[in-house]
Order: C-alpha cells, then structure tokens, then sequence
C-alpha cells in the first residue's frame, strides 16, 4: 500500500511524546497527549489503497476524551514524503536487522513517530533508537494497575537514556463506572477485553491519533497463534493516525523477525536496564492482576490472562492479528487444510464416539492420559514436544496408553459440560478401576511433570 504525505506550517495542541536527541541543542516539547491544530495534510494512497481493507479496523469514533492539559508551538516545517509502496518495503527490509529497520522508521517520520514501550524486554526498542543517533520519542500506557516494579523501571529507563517518558492514562470516569459497576476484577469472570477497552485502548487510540506511524517491539515467537506472520513494517489494520481514516498510520515491528533469547542477548551485551520482574519468572509483563510467572514447559503468553482460552490473548493493542479459530494453510490449489498438532504414530487420536465411550467405561483394561487440544493453540503448540516424547518414549510399552481430543469448535462446549474443559490445554487421566476422569491441575507440562502425574495415579 502505498503512503504519502505533504503538510504545511504546524502547531501543536495538547501534549507531544518523550523526544530524545543526539543535540543537547534540541527543545524536548511538553508533556501530555497531542493533536494538530492547523496541520492541513493529505495523504495520497496509490490505486491498489481504495481495495485494500484493513483487518479487524474499528469504526471511526469521536473520541472526545483528548487532553488539553498543555500546548506547545511547534516550527514551521515543510516536508514531503514521497509516495511509497510499504507492501514492498517490508519484503525489502524483512532480512534486515532491527537497527537498520529502527533507522528507516525514524528517518522517514521523524517527529510524526513514536516508540510505543510496556515496560518489559522492549526496552530493546529505545536502546536501538539510541544507537540510531536520531532523536526518537517514547510513549507507555498508564494503566493504574501496573507493578511496583514497572513503575520503578520506567524511572530506571528515563535516567538511563535521558530521556521523559509520554505517560497516556485512562479516561478517569470512565474507571469510575466500570470498577463502580462491576468491581475491581471484573476482569477474572467476564473477559479482560472490557477493562483493557477502557485502561489501555482508548488511551492508545488518543495518542496514536497525533501520530503518523508508531513502533511496537511484537515478535512472531511472542505468540504463535496471534503473530506469526507480524511484517516489519504495515499499514495498522485497527488505529486510525493524524490525517484520519483506514490507512493513516504505519506500524513498525522492527524485533518481529527476532527470537526472544537474541533479544535477551542483545541486552545483556548492550548493558540495558531490564524489569526486575524478569528475574522472577514473568516473561510477558502486564497489568499487575492479569500477569504470573511462567512455567517451565510454558508458552511466555501464558502468563498473562492465564483463565482464558489462549485465542484470546491480545489486550486489543494489536487485535488486527486475531485470527478465526484453527489454524489452517493455502495448498497449491487454493484450498485451506488444518493444520494438526500431536502428530504421532503412538498416540490415539480420539473422536467424538471415542472419548465418550472411554468416559462412560466403569471399568478399564488400561488407564489413559488424554489432551483435550486446539491445534491453533499456543500453549498447546509449546507442550506438543514432551506430550509426543511422553507417548513415543515416557509410555511406550508402559500400560498407559496417550492419546488426543480436538476439543474446540463444535466440541468445545460438550468438553466443557462432560469432560472439565477450562481453557486449553487441559488434560485428563482415565485410571483403570475408576469412572471419573482425574484433572491435572497443574501447569507444568514438561515431560517429567507430566511423568510423576501419571506414577502417582496408575
């Protein structure tokens, strides 16, 4: 798609991000959330733009929860980006390192982009800005709910690269209402997409609105059932920029490419302030009531809204990478195939007949370990290996035999009612002379963990 933009002389209303700077010379603007007052742009998309339909975009909203809590002048500037392909820049910049992807960004936006940071191992972001020499801005999401720790990492960060963090804070009647109404955790019986409707996505919708592009530190690794394929560079299928409309605002990944122990190497070599939390078990940091330590045998999501099917673990940041359930392929002739997981000649894979005959069996010949699955899942994807060594070595020849229960769409609410289906994986051990079924209740799913589960029992 391509992107272009003219603008004229500007003054900035509101407040402008953290704006960091080689120069000692350069005036950081004030701080609060922004927009333009008399900024005339137009941004001209190529043919292909009127055809191109954003994923997931939202309806236009007036959003009338814009801060006017500071102004700053800015000077006059006269600037012209010609028109660009973005489609075809990310397939140019998709070997490329996270710097040179970094640089591109800030030398094509300047002031008009920001680097969005959660306060976790995005971090990395700001260190690749610095490296850049350009001056770069930084914004983060204020949600109330945050760790001690994270806050305190926010300052360590400020100091460090000498910088001030753009703080955006959620519409305060409107956490009035909904904590009046429903209570402080909500969130654990209902879903988290309302509060984080409220704390995070509002708030990010009123600042990127005075943005033209921003940068996310989103990885494919983070999630594979939600960013697997995250280019380096996109037209942002949800969020609307400055000039308003589908198709006004860039989102850079410059990380999307890189695995998560590079990212962590890169700290370490560069000497980053990192979390403290980090040094705790948490991986993916959140608001503080929705976010635990992983476990070994973990996917780094599944720390966060840990009581939800893993389809739903994206706070509505990056909702344009949700998906429809199962994960599926083009073949050569444009048909879609599912893609399975637990594929092994020693497991069983059970089907709805199946599973309801082993549940009604009083007695057994043989006990049964079952893994009631959604192939598009993440955490069930990460435990795939040591279910499959548990059936192929672990159990081989044991007596126990392993078997599989695609256990979403049609089936999803059977399993709930009849076999205690929480939130996938969940997984399940038939003993000989019982008729129940065991839970496992546990969230360790390595290999070993696994084990001593089925020594106990059989």
């Amino acid at each position: 798609m391509a992107f272009a933009v003219t603008s004229s002389p500007a003054a900035i209303s509101g407040s402008s991000f953290s704006r960091s700077s080689a120069s000692s010379d350069l005036k950081i603007p004030q701080i609060g959330s922004f927009r333009l007052a008399d900024r005339h742009a137009t941004v001209n998309l190529s043919q292909k733009r009127c055809a191109v339909k954003p994923v997931n975009a939202e309806p236009k909203r007036n959003d009338s929860m814009l801060s006017h809590a500071a102004t700053t002048s800015a000077p006059e500037v006269s600037e012209k980006v010609e028109v660009e392909d973005f489609e075809q820049l990310a397939k140019e910049l998709n070997n490329a390192s996270p710097l040179e992807i970094m640089d591109k960004a800030l030398e094509k936006f300047g002031n008009d982009i920001a680097i969005a940071f959660s306060g976790a191992e995005d971090v990395a972001l700001v260190e690749y800005a610095k490296l850049t020499g350009r001056p770069f801005r930084v914004f983060s999401l204020d949600t109330g709910r945050l760790n001690p720790e994270t806050y305190r990492f926010f300052d360590e960060v400020e100091k460090h690269y000498g910088i001030r963090i753009e703080y955006m804070f959620p519409d305060a009647v409107e956490v009035q209402a909904l904590v009046r109404s429903k209570g402080l955790f909500s969130f654990y019986e209902d879903g988290h997409q309302e509060c984080c409707r409220v704390r995070k996505v509002r708030p990010l919708r009123r600042a990127l609105k005075g943005l033209r592009a921003w940068i996310t530190g989103q990885r494919k690794d983070q999630s594979p059932g939600t960013r697997s394929e995250v280019p380096v560079v996109q037209v942002d299928p949800v969020f609307e920029g400055l000039d308003g409309g589908d198709g006004s605002l860039l989102k850079w990944n410059p990380v999307a490419n890189v695995d998560g122990k590079d990212i962590w190497n890169f700290l370490r070599a560069m000497n980053v302030p990192v979390n403290s939390l980090h040094a705790q078990g948490f991986v993916s940091i959140g608001c503080e009531p929705c976010t635990r330590p992983v476990l070994p045998g973990q996917h780094e999501r599944e720390g966060r809204w840990w009581w939800e099917d893993a389809k739903a673990k994206e706070c509505g940041l990056h909702k344009g990478n949700l998906k429809e359930d199962g994960a599926a392929e083009v073949n050569g002739n444009g048909a879609t195939t599912e893609i399975d997981i637990f594929n092994s000649q020693s497991l069983v894979t059970l089907s709805r007949t199946g599973i309801e005959n082993l549940a009604k069996l009083e007695s057994r010949k043989e006990s049964w370990i079952v893994v009631l699955y959604a192939p598009w899942c993440p955490f069930c994807q990460a435990m795939e290996a040591s279910y499959v060594e548990l059936a192929d070595e672990k159990l081989a020849g044991s007596g126990v035999k392993v078997a599989k229960f695609r256990a979403d769409g049609e089936q999803k609410e059977y399993s709930k009612n009849e076999l205690l289906l929480g939130s996938f994986p969940t997984i399940l051990f038939f003993p000989k002379h019982s008729a129940k079924p065991i839970k496992y209740a546990s969230e360790k799913r390595d290999v070993d963990s696994l084990m001593a589960f089925v020594n106990a029992l059989r």
